[in-house]
This record gives structure tokens, sequence and C-alpha cells, in this order.
């Protein structure tokens, strides 16, 4: 059957692949397998010191070893005690060894898959974050990472610590008597057939559990953030039903995977047990002439073997959530990252932006969304898109810093496509302000210098705030500009958050700025105030501004009027009314709309 032997193939791959992670830890992981040699070696010690316990009932002044010259006078009532402190000593020794060195190496190995993954984040392509909920990327981090982690540590210290015991108890059994011993192999593939049908189910529960907690996730990740929306709209008892139903899937689910365990383990200690009284039933009956002191040793080795083939049969469900969870990880990390052909580097541009019969489509969709569109913008000067909602504006804007890539068409920068700059260096000569401003859990002043702008200085974070006429509430706020604006920037108010981006792009001071409704948050004083600012700041910068309110871009140098993603006008305010076209209706009706509103 090609399914199952394609199952396994695939379950050990991924193991192994997640094994590899182990590299830059040998030396440590070594040190805890000897460690683990050192414990295991300890179990058959024990049962042989039974022996010369149950000799020693019998004649407890008897030497040992009568034949090293040292110990030939030991007796049996001292050596046993001796023995069995010395073994004890031993046992510790490589436990600590094992343990300790193994949760290095594991806590080490999840560490850097968490950090690979994160790292993936920050280059994955705009499209994966299109098609992935934030929720689940965000359980992917914390609980298949934490799966990942009962399969690095756990699992492998059982597998490695018991799995050692079994075959010293093992050797020391076909030392002792491989006859009987043989009886017990009679069982293995019995064993073995059992081990692989729960492992192939523990395996599906596994993914169908972390499918789960990842809606939980994604619920819980939802309200959180649309906490003011639940409370406005009435939407506690949705939203409790919502989370509530998540939940309990993945409860049952969690259970299922439960009973499987709960089912699987105790049928695999009868198989052992049933093994374990045909041995005895055997012992008894072949004893032959082997003392007391060598059956008792032989069979207490023997009944130590089900405790750690227990714990191996146990470790099967935690090793496939971990495999499980690895998968889910890998897929995410064999993910392309943005595409970065391009080797163009400039120190600074000029500015000029050149459409040529740009056309594009989002990936996995026949429907255009730009078709054809053309038109070219010289350094410095001010082009505002507006049309309809779904008109193509956004993803025209999105084009030019490459969060997308176009197929069809040109996009010119300084007349090089956009395509043959280096990603790195195209973003640099761009800033963007968009309609959803994003600002973190930090100071103003760190939010308004983020990420390369962080080396610049208080005075020009300063100047860039009072250009963006965001002094005066910063000046209010309890520490200024080291105040903490809370997760988005809570803490302040959403023409507060607008100008914190407006006063990013300026600092930034790139030579083209892209406004997305970037003033679309301001009430009408404060936006007559960035209008006065951009003003300023649009001098020797090339602005594209997105629009729908038509006021605030009637002094723009070139208005394109976009349409079902073509450009349907294009002109200066004063001659797009003059046509009476599209723009003059939109104008119409923005102008109809303001007059009735009540004073």
């Amino acid at each position: 059957m090609p399914a199952p032997d394609s199952h396994a193939h695939s379950s050990l791959s991924i193991y192994f692949r997640l094994l590899r992670y182990v590299r830059p830890y040998l030396g440590l992981f070594a040190t805890s397998i000897l460690g683990y040699v050192l414990f295991a070696s300890a179990q058959p010690l024990l049962a042989a010191v039974l022996k010369y316990f149950v000799d020693g009932l019998i004649d407890p002044e008897r030497a040992v070893f009568a034949g090293l010259p040292l110990f030939a006078g030991l007796q049996l009532m001292h050596a046993v005690p001796l023995m069995i402190v010395l073994i004890a000593v031993w046992q510790g020794i490589g436990s600590y060894l094992g343990n300790y060195f193994l949760a290095r190496v594991s806590m080490g190995v999840v560490h850097d898959l968490r950090v690979a993954l994160f790292d993936s984040l920050l280059t994955l392509p705009e499209r994966y974050f299109d098609t992935h909920n934030s929720g689940h990327l965000i359980s992917r981090i914390t609980f298949n990472v934490t799966m990942v982690t009962g399969a690095a540590t756990d699992a492998i210290k059982v597998v490695i610590r018991e799995g050692l015991t079994v075959i010293f108890l093992f050797a020391y059994l076909l030392w002792a008597n491989w006859k009987l011993t043989l009886v017990m192999v009679a069982i293995v593939p019995v064993i073995g057939v059992l081990v692989v049908s729960a492992s192939r189910k523990f395996r599906k529960q596994a993914k169908k559990i972390q499918v789960a907690m990842g809606d939980v996730t994604h619920v819980a990740s939802e309200t959180i953030h649309g906490h003011r929306v639940v409370r406005s709209f009435g939407g506690e008892s949705y939203e409790r039903g919502r989370f509530f139903a998540a939940s309990l899937n993945n409860m049952q689910k969690q259970l299922r995977m439960i009973r499987t365990g709960a089912i699987y383990t105790p049928l695999l200690q009868w198989l052992v047990y049933s093994a374990m009284g045909v041995l005895f039933f055997l012992v008894l009956w072949l004893r032959g002439e082997a003392s007391p002191g060598d059956l008792v040793a032989y069979i207490t080795a023997a009944g130590l073997l089900p405790k750690p083939i227990r714990q191996l049969s146990e470790v099967s469900a935690t090793i496939q959530k971990g495999v499980a969870a690895a998968d889910s990880i890998f897929q995410q990390l064999d993910e392309a990252p943005e595409t970065d052909a391009g080797s163009m580097e400039r120190e600074r541009i000029g500015g000029r932006i050149e459409v040529r019969d740009l056309s594009f489509s989002y990936p996995g969709s026949g429907k255009r969304v730009l078709d054809g569109v053309s038109f070219t913008v010289e350094p410095g000067r001010m082009v505002a898109l507006v049309g309809r909602s779904g008109s193509g504006k956004t993803t025209l804007a999105n084009l030019i810093p490459r969060f997308y890539h176009h197929a069809e068409g040109q996009i010119l920068l300084d007349g090089v496509d956009v395509e043959d700059y280096a990603l790195r260096n195209l973003r640099r000569h761009v800033a963007v302000v968009s309609q959803q401003v994003t600002l973190f859990n930090d100071t103003v002043a760190n939010n308004i210098a983020y990420g390369e702008l962080a080396e610049a200085s208080r005075a020009e974070i300063e100047r860039a705030a009072d250009a963006a006429f965001a002094s005066d509430f910063i000046a209010q706020l309890p520490q200024g500009f080291d105040t903490l604006v809370g997760e988005n920037g809570v803490l302040l108010s959403g023409g507060q958050r607008q100008r914190l981006a407006i006063a990013r792009a300026l600092l930034k001071n790139a030579p083209i700025l892209i406004l997305d409704e970037a003033t679309s948050a301001l009430d009408t004083e404060s936006e007559r105030h960035i209008q006065a600012a951009l003003e300023r700041v649009m001098q020797g910068r090339t602005t594209l501004v997105i629009a729908h309110r038509l006021s605030t871009i009637e002094r723009a140098d070139l208005i394109l009027v976009m349409d079902a993603g073509r450009i349907v006008e294009q002109g200066t305010h004063a001659e797009l009314l003059a046509r009476g076209g599209h723009y003059a209706r939109l104008h119409a009706l923005q102008f109809d709309a303001a007059a009735a509103e009540p004073a």
C-alpha cells in the first residue's frame, strides 16, 4: 500500500529535518547521549545485584570477587549495599548529563526555529499575508513551536533514555538465557504493527488540533483588536458563541487524541505483560541448573522491560504532534521570500515616475485590477488619483514600492524599471502614509524614528513632528516625546496617529511620497494645517496622493481619474471641472453632500 509508506517516509523526513537543527549543538548532544548510556547501563546492573543479594541470603559471608586481589576479602553482606550505592551514583551522573544537556540542545533548537519562523514573516511576499490570517500565523509561532518543544525535548529524551534501557536490558537477558529471551522477541512484530497504526492516527489528529488551535487564536485576536466595534454593535453574544465553538472544537479534537492514547497504551501493556506471563511459566518449567539468584536476576531484568516499552509507546503521540507542528512550520519556512532580482542601487533619485501600459491582476484572480494605465510625473510634482472605491488607485500605489509584482507594462523611476532596483534600495526612496496607520507599543519618538530612521537625532524627530503639526499635542502628553502610545497607538486619537505617521514619512525624507488617504482621519482644522505642511515638504519631492475628499487635491499638478482599472480622465482641477466629465460629477456629488450637512 503506497499511501502508508509515503506517509511514514514523510513523517521520518520531517523529523530528520527537525533533527538537522541539532547540528550546532552536536557537542552538547553527544554529552547527553553519554549520560543516557550511563543511566541505561545501570538498569541491568541493578538486576545483576539482586543475584548476589539472593545468593547472600544463603551464604552472606561468601567472597564475591575471589579472583581479584583488591576485592578478594569483600563479602556479599558488604558488597551488595556498596554496589547498590555505586550504581545509584552512576545512574545519577548519567541522568544529570542526559537531562540537562539534552534540555540545552532542545531549547536551542526551539529558539532557532522560532527565530527562523519570525524572520521568514519579515521576508514573505504580500500575497502570503493576503491568504493567511494573523491568528494562524501567531498560533504557528506559539502553539506549534510548543508542540515541537515536546518532540525535541521529552520525546527525544524518552526515545534515547528508554530505548537504550531496553537495549541494555535485552542484551543482559540474552547473555543470561538466550532461549528464554527469544520468547520476548515473538511479540515484537505485533508491537510494531500497533505502533505504526497508532502513529498514523496521532499524526492525523495532531494536524486537526493545530488547525483548531489556530481558529481559537484567530477568534481571540480579532475580538481583542476589534473590541470597540464588538461593544458598539452589541457583538458580545456573537463573539462569545464564536469563541465557544472554536474552543469546543479544539477540546473535542484533543480528547480524540487522548482517547486514542488511552486505548493504545493499555493494549500494548497487555501484550507485554502477556509475554511476561509466558516467560514466568517457562522460567519455572525450564529452570534447569540455574541458581535462585540467577533466576531472580533474570526475572527482575525482564520485569524492568515493560516500563521503558510503555514509555516508548506513549511518546509516539508527542512525536506525532511535534512532526505535525514541524510540518506546518517548514511549510512557512519553505515559502519563497519576496522576489528581489534587481541589482540597481542609487544613493538618491530625482523622483521622476513614468508608468507605461501597466496592467495587473492579483495572484489567483483573472480579473484585471489595472488595465493599460500610462502616465508621467515629473520630479517635485504632485499627482492625485481619484475615483470610486475599487477603481485601482491603492493597487497602483502599492506597485511602486513593489509590494506586488506586475507582469505587464513598466513602472520607471528616473528611467529605470522598479524591478531592476534592489528591493531595499527601492523602498528607501519611497515614503508611504496609508489610511490604516500602524504604530507600535513604544514611545512617540521611537514611532517617528522607526526602523532605519532609529539613528535620527531628537532635533530631527522634533522638526519632523513640527512639520506634521504634531508638536502641539505631543507637548500635552505626560512625557512628551517619551510617552508610550499603547498597542497600535490606542492612547491617541485617529488624527494624532495619522500625524505621527506623516511625521515618520517626513523624517524619512524620501524623494517620492505616497499619501493613501493620509488625511482621512483628520478634522477640518488639522487637515488645513497638514495641507499647509504638505505643501511645504512637497517641494522638490514627487508626491502621489490618493484622496476621496477632492478638496484636498485641488492644487495638484495633475489629477488622474480612475474607473475600473483605467485612467478615464486626466488634467488639472480647473481643466477637469470645465470638461464636465467623471471628475466634475464626483466634485458635484461631494459639494452637494457638504452643503447638505447641518451647520
